[in-house]
């Protein structure tokens, strides 16, 4: 299925679209029709630009913020929003519903739909032309990741895939090849002889349930054959969904697989030998770290890596003037030269296709190989599925369940049916009488 046909047609149109805002949970507020910009004309003179700083790029999204006053003469705002895209959609949702809304917001994979399909953010395609932007500089797989009803509700910007990262010392002391595992079979094969070696550190730490476990375990279930939904049917109580959550339950009792909620530190302190985690973590990752780390593509076959991160959305309710001069700042935030620093400052991967090209590129890569695996990886990954990513709530609700059956210890077969009732009943009361 390729990427720009895996959005459902749907429709919202008067009350309905009210009262389908007021019943998501993700986007529970429509917010007053009179939003203090609305009526503005004239030169925008500033901006505000709502970001949790991802990958700690705070320090390089001033800089560039800095670089952009310089060029337009528009003075930019840059509001911490939140720790997490979570956070940052609660309190966009907030504002809809009467506060001071943002310019431009970051809008991750799980939570950009619910405000595209309740009129929350503009759709860009004519802010694209009436500011000559080129969408199709844009990786196209990232760029699609967005398009609803033919429409675009973002552009890529903190754009990442899980890695495997992996201790290399730990490695050799085991005796392993300095690869990743070329499958989940080879790990468990592999695991014993790191835990045998390294003195009782855990073989793998995962991020927990409230850590995006559900986007990591995501890649591990297709290898399975399984999936979270096929588009709107759930598939959580297939044969081979139940496999693959078997498998992760089996390797964390068996302590190959530690799941943790502040997994990064695990990992950096040496307390485990590999880990997943987000491309975005490679910098910090990288510099933490008092060993060499190598990265690898997620055991395979593929496709066994998702795409995610996130890109930067408009909201609806701004003046005209002010959607043009916040395309403008997406556009400068995301050209060629700014996604490579933001990439090399952060570990994302760069959402332009010239930027490989980039003259500051290439020989970063051949600084940075652990780096160029990012950029390979692209090549083998896959759009996520609608469960966890257009469902309202559906990364949060799948991560408590895999917390379940590893911390808690649950039966997988049982988790994993009422995963599949719940995310069903959300699908028919809040997305079905839409379509």
């Amino acid at each position: 299925m390729t990427a720009s046909g895996r959005r459902p047609l749907l429709r919202l149109t008067g009350a309905a679209a009210t009262i389908a805002a007021l019943a998501l949970s993700g986007c529970a507020g429509t917010g007053s029709s009179e939003d203090s910009d609305a009526g503005g004309s004239g030169p925008v003179e500033t901006l505000t630009f709502w970001s949790n700083h991802p990958g700690e790029s705070k320090p390089v999204e001033t800089e560039l913020l800095e670089a952009f006053e310089a060029e337009s003469g528009i003075e930019v705002n840059l509001v911490t929003a939140g720790k997490n895209y979570e956070e940052v959609a609660q309190k966009f949702n907030a504002a809809l519903s009467g506060g001071e809304l943002p310019d431009v917001v970051v809008a991750s994979d799980v939570t950009w739909f619910n405000f595209a399909l309740n009129d929350a953010i503009t759709p860009m395609d004519d802010l694209w032309s009436a500011t000559d932007v080129d969408s199709e500089g844009y990786v196209d797989s990232l760029r699609e990741d967005y398009e609803f009803e033919g429409e675009h509700f973002a552009l890529p910007y903190a754009r990442s895939t899980p890695l495997f990262y992996y201790n290399k010392a730990m490695w050799a002391a085991a005796g392993l090849p300095d690869r990743g595992p070329e499958t989940w079979e080879e790990w468990a094969e592999w695991a014993p002889k790191l835990a045998a070696t390294n003195g009782g550190v855990a073989p793998m730490v995962l991020p927990d349930g409230s850590n995006y476990l559900d986007w990591y375990f995501q890649g591990m279930v297709w290898t399975f054959g399984g999936s979270y939904s096929d588009e709107w049917d759930m598939t959580f109580t297939s044969d081979e969904t139940i496999e693959a959550g078997t498998f992760l339950q089996d390797q964390y009792r068996q302590q190959h697989i530690a799941v943790s909620n502040d997994a990064n530190n695990q990992f950096g302190a040496g307390q485990a030998a590999a880990l997943l985690q987000s491309t975005g973590s490679l910098k910090g990752l990288t510099g933490a770290a008092d060993f060499e780390i190598g990265t690898a593509f997620l055991p395979g076959p593929t496709p066994g890596c998702p795409t995610g991160g996130a890109g930067l959305a408009i909201p609806e309710r701004i003046s005209d003037e002010r959607k043009e001069a916040a395309m403008e700042l997406i556009s400068f935030l995301t050209n060629t030269e700014n996604t490579v620093k933001f990439s090399q400052a952060t570990g994302y991967m760069p959402v332009q296709k010239d930027a490989v090209d980039h003259p500051d590129m290439k020989p970063f890569l051949e600084q940075n190989p652990n780096f160029r695996t990012a950029l390979e990886q692209l090549e083998v990954t896959s759009s996520q599925d609608y469960a966890r990513v257009l469902l309202p709530g559906g990364g949060a609700r799948i991560g408590a369940g895999l917390d379940r059956i590893t911390i808690g210890g649950e039966d997988v077969k049982t988790v994993f049916g009422q995963l599949d009732e719940e995310s069903t009943q959300v699908y028919e009361r809040d997305i079905e009488p839409k379509l």
